[in-house]
């Protein structure tokens, strides 16, 4: 099927088949998602720098493939991914049949000198649109439906009847709109409205064009391409011999005269061609990034790299994991136990020689109220009864729900008792010395941090506060 073009029409060999402008692009699709992943995962590493990148990279890709496009077009007649793939942009002539299978033959420098993209022409810049701003546009309306109108499309149809309606009618214009209120409301009634039909009709306009590039029916496999009066072709000896002569033009220019600057090493760094050799140098750049892309999904997915792994693990002995700011004294579980006993048959002071020292907030510098971990995981750490309704955080720590959403609440009886300092004998916890215990109740407000947003245990702030507690199906 790639030499179907060519069977169809022998006189044109440099008419590229259908397959390989969808290769291409599909190569150019690749693109930008594969970008924005590498910035994510750099974005968690470095986010002081890199959010902002992150949270404006539409714009900035844009510009930056503005800036590689013009280039490459200029340079070698075509775009980044269509110079990988051998292609080219070359005018289609106002003739009949529109094509010079003979004169190509004859002078092919010629030809192509005539039908090759001007920039005083404005061709590059039409083709830049196509290739750069309609992506940008496409783009930037589909994330727009899929914020505005998709999840409330969804959600009132599952609704339905009244209730439906009610929930579409905050999409209407108050009565006093402003002027931003006004084109938010025209933005989002086009996309809800007229915008499905613009998209049924852009992909069902590539597919008519597809099929009949495909069978010779026309010279162009995009409708953007017939509006701007180009098309894509395979690139011949005669532009290989051009793009090598410019270059070493380019580089004779940059030169200069004997004992000029920007000879020797220096040469390399002169600004004339440091860069183009920089943009030209992402030719080589994109089948490495392939290479390595496909090298890292066998590298995870095959048995090599988690034997290797686990051969590289067996001579470690990690240590049990520390929770910070839980310098329990007994650390052990049998220890604890031992101890719970002994409390319950009344031969030891509850908590007496136990000693917490407290997590300190890194913005009041106060001690928190934490609680410590049961003896048993059936046991709610704040309330030491059975756990009922079993909730966790996401620090890992087990409660019961009713107990955990008041703790991070800031509700919890027993913060409300402990920064009053009353004296608490249902939680045998409870952290007081005999002096403290005859004196009056001393409130410990303004002296220590009740723990509301945090994880009763560890003191780790909840994210999210209520809404960050994940009830456990078991």
């Amino acid at each position: 099927m790639e030499f179907l073009p060519t069977l169809l029409n022998p006189l044109d060999d440099q008419k590229p088949s259908l397959f390989e402008l969808l290769s291409e692009q599909q190569l150019g699709a690749l693109i930008p998602p594969s970008v924005r992943y590498v910035l994510a995962v750099a974005t968690h590493r470095y986010p002081r720098y890199l959010l902002r990148v992150l949270n404006n990279y539409d714009e900035l890709y844009a510009i930056l493939s503005l800036v590689v496009e013009k280039y490459y077009l200029e340079t070698f007649g075509g775009g980044f991914t269509e110079n990988f793939y051998g292609l080219k942009r070359e005018k289609v002539l106002r003739l009949r049949g529109g094509e010079l299978p003979r004169t190509n033959l004859g002078v092919p420098a010629e030809v192509r000198e005539r039908l090759q993209l001007r920039n005083n022409r404005s061709d590059v810049w039409k083709n830049l649109a196509v290739m750069v701003g309609l992506p940008y546009l496409k783009r930037k309306l589909d994330e727009s439906y899929d914020i505005h109108i998709a999840p409330s499309a969804s959600l009132s149809a599952g609704l339905g009847g009244v209730e439906g309606r009610r929930f579409l009618d905050r999409d209407r214009l108050p009565p006093n709109a402003t002027i931003k209120q006004r084109i938010m409301w025209a933005y989002k009634w086009f996309l809800r409205h007229i915008y499905p039909s613009v998209n049924a009709a852009y992909y069902f306009s590539i597919l008519a064009f597809s099929l009949g590039y495909l069978f010779d029916g026309t010279k162009y496999s995009s409708p953007f391409l017939w509006m701007i009066g180009t098309r894509l072709r395979r690139m011949n000896a005669a532009d290989h011999r051009a793009i090598e002569e410019a270059g070493k033009v380019s580089l004779a220019a940059a030169a200069g005269a004997p004992g000029r600057p920007g000879q020797g090493l220096a040469g390399f760094f002169h600004p004339r061609t440091l860069w183009p050799r920089l943009l030209s140098s992402l030719k080589l750049l994109l089948p490495a990034s392939i290479f390595g892309l496909k090298f890292l999904e066998w590298w995870y997915q095959s048995d090599f790299s988690r034997q290797l792994t686990r051969k590289a693990a067996e001579g470690l002995e990690l240590p049990p994991p520390i929770v910070s700011g839980q310098g329990l004294v007994k650390k052990h579980r049998n220890d604890r136990e031992k101890l719970r006993k002994q409390r319950e048959q009344g031969a030891v002071t509850p908590n007496k020689g136990v000693k917490r020292e407290p997590p300190i907030s890194s913005t009041s510098y106060l001690p928190i109220l934490t609680v410590p971990p049961p003896a048993s995981s059936d046991l709610c750490p704040i309330c030491l009864h059975p756990i009922e309704t079993a909730a966790a955080c996401q620090t890992g720590y087990v409660f019961d729900f009713k107990c955990i959403f008041q703790w991070v609440d800031g509700t919890h009886e027993r913060q409300e008792a402990w920064m009053k300092g009353e004296k608490m004998s249902e939680w045998e916890e409870e952290e007081q010395d005999e002096e403290e215990s005859a004196e009056k109740p001393k409130s410990r407000e303004g002296q220590w941090e009740s723990g509301q947003g945090r994880c009763a245990v560890t003191g780790r702030r909840v994210l999210g506060g209520t809404s960050g507690i994940r009830r456990v199906m078991v």
